[in-house]
């Protein structure tokens, strides 16, 4: 079974032809063949790749640059405004291209708090209708997400980072799980997934990151493995732990057997975006 990681960044140095928008935690660039260096360096045969909306918004044109560069390995995902009169067509035109697996909603303060938003649910139902899964960046408004899914039956609904605050500097949050109970209840609804992406960043605890182990497993236990994803969402976590360490964590041999590790780090990606790499 491929080792996929759910959500990895590229982007270039800034620039006027493409300039940022604000700085994201990390190196002064990671391009393609970077990210690529990194994942064959610790064995991840193939990534999603997120267009960074800190730099770029609703600019994904560097990412999808990136993919057409390495189409065996990267599937790319594109943020898209629920707030645009237009973001129905927009996401029709994206499901088109090749090497597109979603697109993503970040819940920013724009974006509306009310379940019933017409832009939002235009979003779910176009990209169901497209057969792309929504991934939804939407920490603190996970009650949200559930009137979400229960309006959108047949639209899969990603949470991105388990749906709680992650850090982007050291030290970890002090009660990193304090809202692992609002994520859990959203088991209750079958078209919803988790990411389990950045999960190490909420660590105590040096390598291996024994102390998410507890958490971790509740997620899996709650949702199944069916609805279970890893990933490193690299690079923002480049200032807590190694991209082998976010790797090698969930490799551990003490903790996940061999067939589990198998579906949470790639096997339930493959089935809920439709996407693996090609394997040479």
């Amino acid at each position: 079974m491929a080792t996929i990681d759910v959500q990895v960044h590229c982007y270039e140095r800034n620039h006027p032809g493409r300039p940022w928008h604000a700085v994201l935690a990390g190196p002064p660039e990671v391009t393609g063949p970077d990210m690529i260096k990194a994942m064959d360096e610790v064995g991840v045969d193939g990534a999603l790749l997120v267009s960074v909306y800190t730099m770029y918004r609703w600019d994904e044109s560097y990412a999808v640059a990136v993919q057409r560069q390495f189409p065996d390995r990267f599937g790319v995902i594109k943020p898209v405004d629920s707030n645009d009169p237009k973001v129905g067509e927009t996401i029709e035109a994206w499901a088109k291209q090749d090497g597109t697996v979603a697109v993503r909603i970040m819940f920013t303060p724009e974006v509306s708090t009310d379940p019933a938003h017409p832009g939002i649910n235009k979003v779910l139902s176009t990209a169901g209708k497209c057969g792309l899964p929504v991934n939804l960046m939407a920490r603190g408004r996970l009650e949200q997400v559930a009137e979400l899914a229960k309006r959108n039956p047949n639209t899969r609904l990603v949470i991105d980072h388990l749906g709680l605050e992650q850090p982007f500097v050291p030290p970890a949050p002090k009660e990193p799980w304090v809202e692992l109970p609002k994520l859990l209840a959203l088991a209750a609804h079958p078209n919803i997934v988790v990411k389990i992406s950045g999960a190490c960043t909420l660590s105590h605890e040096p390598f291996p990151y024994k102390d998410i182990r507890g958490p971790v497993d509740r997620i899996i236990s709650t949702f199944g493995l069916d609805r279970c994803m890893w990933g490193t969402d690299w690079t923002r976590a480049v200032n807590l732990l190694t991209y082998k360490e976010g790797v090698d964590a969930f490799r551990a041999t003490d903790w996940l057997s061999d067939s589990d590790r198998a579906a949470l780090m790639g096997g339930t990606l493959t089935k809920v975006y439709g996407w693996a790499p090609k394997k040479k």
